[in-house]
């Protein structure tokens, strides 16, 4: 399996594909497995390096599904790529990655840091496929509940190096591992802000590192009043831009092309 770093060189983008009918940001567009497909095909003709394919949504306050109704909307978008489309499946539950790394997923992307199934880890251990563990307190459906942290920087930080370390322990290799702070995840306006401006920190630990902002309504709120309580295209763009100069690698985003053309130029301008 391709290391982390060479398989997403910076700036690397992962598209959205949410085949889910309550989804914050498409509204359930792609719940059917036609579209959802022809989507994954469009945002990687529009510059992604690979797209994340969730089934079950992960806004505040939701409610997780069953194994049986996660897989039924995740499998067919899967069978209808055939294997051919660089897919990340955006999931916890590790019988959904097993089977959607068979059907030619690269990536496991688990919001939970492979905390919530027990045998996620030997999943993705066997399976020699890239990880990215995330950072969150509490769970999508109580994360949003007053979160609190002392130094919230700080703290992800030592989330992130203690769940890296459990990774290489149970046998997935540290260059297989991405790291996302889990900027919306369990955070106020005030910690996602705290956590953007910190991202340096985490990229010291030494892992590529994924940043979910595009929409995120923390970027609703830094316009202003009047502003639309999530963030715009052109917000998401420029808040992609600072982190990639805080020095993330791979960028969640929705609209794929307005960010490869700002992030190649960001990057070009850099040096880079």
């Amino acid at each position: 399996m391709t290391a982390a770093h060479s398989r997403f060189p910076r700036p690397s983008l992962m598209g959205v594909v949410n085949a889910t009918p309550d989804s914050f940001s498409d509204g359930g567009a792609f719940h059917d497995p036609d579209a959802a497909a022809a989507r994954v095909r469009e945002l990687v003709a529009d510059g992604a390096s690979i797209v994340d394919l969730g089934g079950e949504s992960t806004r505040p306050g939701s409610e997780p599904v069953t194994l049986a109704e996660e897989l039924r909307r995740v499998v067919p978008v899967l069978e209808r790529l055939g294997g051919v489309a660089p897919v990340s499946i955006d999931t916890c539950k590790a019988e959904v990655a097993r089977v959607a790394l068979a059907l030619g997923a690269e990536l496991v992307n688990d919001v939970t840091a492979l905390r919530a199934d027990p045998a996620m880890v030997e999943v993705v251990a066997e399976a020699g496929c890239l990880v990215c563990l995330m950072h969150m307190q509490g769970t999508p459906l109580t994360m949003q509940v007053a979160p609190r942290y002392g130094d919230v920087v700080s703290e992800v930080v030592a989330f992130l190096e203690e769940r890296l370390a459990f990774c290489v322990a149970a046998g997935i290799p540290e260059e297989r591992v991405i790291l996302d702070p889990g900027i919306g995840f369990g955070k106020t306006h005030e910690h996602n802000l705290a956590l953007v401006r910190g991202l340096g920190s985490v990229v010291a630990i030494g892992r590529p590192v994924l940043v979910g902002l595009s929409r995120k309504s923390l970027l609703g709120r830094l316009l202003g009043e009047g502003a639309p309580l999530r963030g715009t295209d052109a917000a998401s763009v420029g808040a992609a831009a600072f982190a990639l100069a805080q020095g993330a690698t791979l960028f969640r985003v929705h609209d794929v092309r307005f960010h490869a053309d700002a992030l190649t130029v960001a990057a070009l301008l850099a040096g880079g």
